[in-house]
């Protein structure tokens, strides 16, 4: 039975990690498509080599995810890849009914969300304070300085190119925003996929196939990688209008700020403090932030609040899926 626990463990992340790449491809790259900086096409292809690549860079936010969230240690393995299991398929689902609408969400609130829900579910032990400094915290900061840098940054953009002539401003931007959108992809990458990696490293870990302290295989790696990617490469095109039209008509600009300053957000977050955050909610924050500096009246706040109401149901929803399919699970299986 492990054993077949074990492989549902990794189809099922997998499918998430792919999930993951079409929910979020547009938080690399609608921007650059609504300011007409990249064709949907090269834009697309760009982000999923960029994802790829980020997903290879490290191994600190897969290790927060194995190891600040539920503690599994001393529990059965069969109910602990069974927590996982249900976990993977509570967030899962949350991300195809936020596709289904359009609206982006965040894969890391969800994989949070489901990974608390089945754990209490399963009896296991909630990682109370290191949830709280590694995860929780950062998660909740990062939209703040999203925002708060954007608007500052534009401020100053805007400062710095006051007396340039319009077109000439928005042709360079454009130029620039290749950078900005491939920077973004890249953290995108190094942040996604290794949520995923974490969770199969538990599994991995938890039938002793590896050490917790032999580090993560590179098939991990590279299977994440290329399903996210893959994920990325068919694209989510209704969050990528929610995100590059809906909110804000964005010009190149804003655009590039943005995207720059999402990407610093991610980096810092990965690099320096190696908390998961979500690329969705980071690069959303930015887009309003820049939006801010036209006028309050251009951001489309309704749309906004559309978008806020789906990051509050996240976690809980995707926990109240994961906690009832294990306690079905438990019921049925003994586990």
């Amino acid at each position: 039975m492990e054993v077949a626990l074990v492989v549902g463990v990794v189809l099922l992340a997998l499918v998430f990690a792919f999930s993951n790449g079409f929910n979020d491809a547009g938080n690399a790259v609608a921007t650059s498509i609504s300011t007409r900086a990249l064709t949907p096409r090269i834009a697309v292809a760009m982000a999923a080599v960029m994802n790829f690549v980020g997903a290879l860079l490290g191994t600190e936010i897969a290790e927060t995810i194995a190891t600040s969230i539920i503690d599994l240690q001393g529990e059965p393995a069969s109910l602990s890849l069974t927590v996982l299991l249900c976990a993977l398929g509570g967030a899962g689902a949350w991300n195809l009914l936020a596709w289904w609408y359009g609206m982006p969400t965040s894969s890391t609130h969800a994989l949070v969300g489901g990974l608390l829900g089945a754990g209490i579910a399963g009896g296991v032990a909630v990682q109370g304070s290191l949830l709280w400094d590694n995860v929780v915290l950062p998660t909740l900061v990062s939209p703040v300085v999203g925002f708060v840098l954007a608007f500052i940054v534009m401020v100053g953009v805007l400062w710095a190119f006051r007396d340039a002539a319009p077109s000439r401003v928005n042709r360079r931007f454009r130029v620039a925003q290749t950078a900005s959108a491939a920077a973004m992809a890249l953290g995108h990458g190094l942040q996604a996929a290794q949520k995923t990696m974490g969770v199969i490293w538990l599994a991995l870990i938890t039938v002793g196939t590896v050490g917790a302290t032999d580090g993560l295989p590179l098939w991990v790696k590279l299977s994440c990688a290329t399903a996210m990617a893959l994920g990325t490469y068919v694209g989510g095109w209704r969050i990528m209008r929610t995100l590059g039209r809906r909110i804000i008509q964005l010009d190149p600009a804003r655009g590039f700020v943005a995207e720059s300053v999402a990407s610093v957000v991610l980096y810092a977050n990965a690099v320096i403090l190696h908390a998961p955050v979500s690329t969705t909610h980071t690069i959303t924050s930015a887009i309003v932030g820049v939006g801010a500096t036209r006028r309050l009246s251009a951001v489309r706040w309704g749309v906004a609040r559309n978008i806020a109401v789906f990051w509050l149901l996240t976690a809980p929803v995707a926990g109240i899926v994961a906690a009832v399919a294990t306690w079905a699970a438990v019921a049925a299986f003994g586990v």
